[in-house]
């Protein structure tokens, strides 16, 4: 985080900042090296958020761990589409998405990213190896959005009637 812009943050706002880009669970102690806060300080917002769902906590051992709550977050993530796509643009994504993997299956005979990984130990041409690790990549990155395009489309009807208001 730019240092102009962390002085200009309170020390929740920095902290949540962090918590809301971990990668992997850590430490209240971790977090507050990061933020430069105290521990305490630290906590109380951790636990905040493990209160608004979007961490969850989980004891390792004798260590407090802070994570992303994913199911949290792809629920929240499953509303936007909802929200910002109507059912023929999350069709067409999906459409989209499934021919592109299927290209991919076809052109290199393979039928996951890992089998497409594991044919760059076969090619000398590096940059063929380079694009072959790319497509990987994204064949995962499509392949993880799937699911929740899906979800988004099974729940269409039902989450837009819900989510209205009501004057």
């Amino acid at each position: 985080m730019p240092e102009e812009s962390r002085q200009s943050m309170t020390r929740g706002e920095r902290v949540r900042a962090a918590a809301r880009t971990l990668r992997t669970p850590r430490t209240a102690q971790w977090v507050a090296d990061e933020t430069e806060v105290s521990v305490k300080t630290a906590q109380k917002y951790l636990e905040q958020l493990v209160e608004d769902n979007v961490l969850r906590k989980v004891e390792q051992g004798n260590k407090t761990l802070y994570g992303i709550d994913q199911l949290m977050a792809t629920y929240r993530e499953v509303a936007t589409l909802q929200r910002e796509h109507d059912q023929e643009e999350l069709t067409a994504a999906l459409e989209s998405m499934r021919t592109q993997i299927t290209e991919w299956k076809t052109s290199y005979d393979v039928e996951t990213p890992g089998e497409l990984r594991a044919s760059i130990a076969d090619l000398e041409d590096t940059d063929e190896m380079k694009d072959r690790r790319e497509i990987a990549n994204e064949w995962e990155h499509l392949a993880d959005r799937l699911p929740v395009i899906r979800a988004a489309l099974n729940e269409y009807d039902w989450a837009t009637k819900r989510d209205t208001i009501s004057a």
